[in-house]
């Protein structure tokens, strides 16, 4: 069981999908960084993360 899961995580804001089919597991005392270019989704994942946007798609779950 993990801590923490993203399962087909998907965002749509109009007609552009700036997230899509996003899936991982963090097990309880990981560290993970997620890295990319300029406008490639990372503050979106997160706004995703704490709820602050709607997810469009797919499935969050904390501790199983």
């Amino acid at each position: 069981m993990s801590f923490f899961e993203t399962r087909h995580l998907t965002k749509h804001f109009g007609g552009l999908t700036a997230v899509n089919d996003l899936s991982f597991q963090v097990e309880q005392g990981e560290i993970y960084g997620l890295i990319g270019p300029n406008g490639s989704g990372k503050t979106t994942v997160f706004n995703l993360i704490t709820s602050y946007y709607p997810i469009s798609d797919g499935t969050i779950l904390f501790e199983g």
